[in-house]
C-alpha cells in the first residue's frame, strides 16, 4: 500500500486541465503584478500576484522557483493573468541598455585590451 503527500496536486489539476499557455513566454519573461489578487482567483493565482507585488519585476523562472510550481504550470499561470489584466510583461529583449553604458564600458574593455 503506498501513501500519498496529501498537500499533492497535480499540474495538469494546477494549470486548469490545460497543457499550453495562452501566449508564447519564455522563462527570462519579466513580469510584475499590476492589481491586487480578486477572491475568485486559485490560489496559486493569487500566490504569484502576491508574490510578485512584493518583489517587483520578476521572471517566469524565477517565479517558478519561488513558488515550487513547474515552469510550465507557471507559464499558464502567468499567461492567464496576463490576459486578464493582472500583470504585465516585459520580455528582456525589449530592455535595451542606455547608450552611456555601452560606452562606458566599452572603454573599460579597451583600458583592459592595452
Amino acid at each position: 500500500m503506498s501513501r500519498r503527500d496529501p498537500d499533492l496536486v497535480r499540474s495538469y489539476v494546477r494549470a486548469g486541465g490545460r497543457t499550453r499557455a495562452s501566449r508564447d513566454l519564455d522563462l527570462v519573461t519579466l513580469v510584475r503584478a499590476v492589481a491586487e489578487p480578486r477572491p475568485d482567483h486559485r490560489p496559486d493565482e493569487r500566490r504569484l500576484l502576491l508574490l510578485s507585488s512584493k518583489r517587483g519585476a520578476l521572471s517566469i523562472a524565477e517565479l517558478s522557483a519561488y513558488l515550487d510550481l513547474p515552469a510550465s504550470v507557471c507559464k499558464i499561470i502567468v499567461a492567464d493573468l496576463l490576459d486578464s489584466g493582472h500583470l504585465q510583461c516585459r520580455n528582456t529583449i525589449e530592455v535595451k541598455p542606455e547608450l552611456a553604458l555601452i560606452k562606458e564600458v566599452l572603454h573599460g574593455l579597451r583600458a583592459i585590451a592595452g
